[in-house]
């Protein structure tokens, strides 16, 4: 179920990262396939990343401010330094929120592999 509802409407995610005990979190667009979630990203939060790969995400769904549905996901970020993995990356997210595909040329591929799920519908 939490797989469908990633999958589904192009929301914001956040992104927690910890760099020094402390929390950074950002919102991000992303994209999930194969338990893995995909986020091209710069500054912050991919300096935190490559320090400490123990990330989290939150995404959730509402409308008019009532919650609809949420999913937490925690994991292990890798920073990917390929510039055509990243290139390959961004053009899908761009794709599924409706922006140009060359956008954000300048940010890095952040890859985030599953550890544990949470999600509830409302």
């Amino acid at each position: 179920m939490a797989e469908r509802l990633l999958e589904s409407a192009p929301v914001m995610a956040h992104l927690a990262t910890s760099v020094d005990g402390r929390p950074h979190v950002a919102p991000v667009w992303y994209r999930y396939a194969d338990e893995t979630v995909e986020v091209v990203t710069t500054g912050r939060k991919l300096a935190n990343s490559r320090r400490n790969p123990r990330v989290a995400l939150s995404v959730q769904q509402d409308e008019a401010g009532q919650a609809e549905w949420m999913v937490t996901l925690l994991g292990t970020a890798e920073v990917v330094d390929d510039a055509d993995e990243t290139t390959a990356a961004r053009r899908r997210i761009n794709e599924k929120y409706g922006a140009d595909p060359d956008a954000h040329a300048d940010n890095t591929l952040v890859r985030v592999d599953i550890g544990s799920a949470s999600y509830q519908t409302y």
